[in-house]
């Protein structure tokens, strides 16, 4: 189950938003699907230190929770790519 301000994970890469598969964010808001489809959900991405680096708006299928048999990792990012 998803819920507001929980860290979440990216089960795929979204390419428009130069993110990957795996990459953490945090779910903020959830966006009703104006014609009765999959629910939205915004995710904030920040970096290693927490700083906002980019919002976005995906499908709930597209994250899920973390979980305690999981391990962060950390990848560099171009100056450009968000």
């Amino acid at each position: 189950m998803l819920e507001l301000y929980q860290r979440v994970a990216l089960r795929e890469d979204l390419p428009d938003g130069k993110l990957q598969q795996g990459d953490v964010a945090t779910l903020i808001d959830f966006v009703p699907h104006p014609h009765n489809g999959e629910l939205g959900c915004v995710v904030e991405v920040f970096n290693a230190v927490g700083e906002s680096l980019n919002v976005v708006v995906v499908q709930a299928s597209q994250i899920e929770p973390l979980t305690s048999n999981e391990l962060l990792t950390v990848r560099r990012i171009k100056e450009t790519s968000l």
